[in-house]
């Protein structure tokens, strides 16, 4: 740029340092930032939010806080981006108490929380496995006028079925139609999970089946998790059903193959599902040889063998 007589000002720069960031090359960015400062430019509260998260997101808390004290030396304040990443590098570390009190600091400073930043907490309670507190801090949301978006409901039924609340977790699910806000494949497929979890093969059946009604399609993953929990609660010849749709929807492709759906095709094996094997054909050879060493040790398991000596 410098060379054709462009001198890059911080906006050029800021939209450089944070490619560099979300590419992973910190040590990069952080010797732009270094020239930013050496050819007089002044870096602003953008530039340092790229470091900061890059420099969170890489484990690198000790630079970070640095970073961040250089910045309130400089004066510049902290907007609802930059509390958003230190909330979200405490939750991450376990912090939450620490990130609620984040939380209260940003308030005296002027700012409002926002839906992004509630949504941090409730992940990190529910994590935790405090998921009435995440509960109560989406309740505090609405009593503030701050609707929780979909991601928010998608980690609180998420929370809610992994602690075994099934059924306040359907009732999450459902707030998301009357407050006006559509599923998405994430929360039908950790509510699906759920209802397997606790034995309700056919409750998950039925959502699934209402998702293309409800205008959302399931992914590989949904599927994956419908063959699981079908194949768990003895409902084989369904899970073959679900199996030929994902296959005729184009999910189980050539070299292409998820990963965790070969854990659903080996739950298949072990079920004594013997049909439909011309599907190891598109599994890419190494994926064929595992499958057929499932299948050949799962019939061997049904076998007595008498060794004679």
């Amino acid at each position: 740029m410098e060379t054709d007589g462009f001198k890059p000002d911080i906006v050029a720069y800021n939209t450089v340092i944070d490619c560099l960031c979300k590419c992973g090359l910190l040590k990069e960015a952080l010797h732009l930032f270094s020239e930013v400062k050496v050819k007089g430019n002044r870096p602003n509260i953008i530039t340092y939010n790229c470091l900061i998260l890059a420099m969170f997101n890489s484990g690198q808390q000790k630079e970070a806080t640095k970073l961040l004290n250089e910045m309130k030396g400089n004066n510049i304040s902290l907007n609802i981006v930059a509390y958003n990443i230190l909330v979200d590098a405490f939750c991450k570390e376990g912090l939450i108490f620490e990130a609620v009190d984040t939380v209260h600091t940003m308030r005296k400073q002027g700012l409002k929380p926002n839906v992004v930043t509630y949504t941090i907490l409730v992940d990190a309670y529910c994590k935790k496995g405090m998921i009435f507190e995440a509960k109560d801090i989406v309740d505090k949301m609405r009593k503030q006028g701050i609707e929780p978006d979909v991601v928010t409901y998608g980690i609180l039924v998420d929370g809610l079925c992994k602690a075994g609340h099934i059924e306040v977790a359907k009732e999450i699910f459902r707030e998301l139609s009357v407050n006006g806000l559509k599923p998405d494949v994430y929360t039908y497929t950790v509510i699906i999970n759920g209802f397997y979890t606790v034995g309700l093969p056919d409750e998950a059946c039925q959502l699934f089946r209402s998702m293309e009604d409800n205008g959302c399609s399931p992914n590989s993953c949904c599927y994956n998790v419908m063959i699981q929990g079908l194949l768990r609660n003895s409902y084989t010849s369904k899970a073959t059903e679900v199996l030929t749709e994902m296959v005729s929807e184009g999910f189980l492709q050539i070299y292409a193959l998820p990963p965790y759906f070969l854990t659903s095709y080996y739950d298949m094996i072990y079920s004594g599902w013997k049909c439909n094997f011309q599907y190891i054909d598109q599994f890419t050879p190494e994926c064929s040889n595992l499958c057929w060493c499932s299948f050949i040790s799962s019939e061997l398991d049904k076998q007595v063998l008498h060794i004679s000596c």
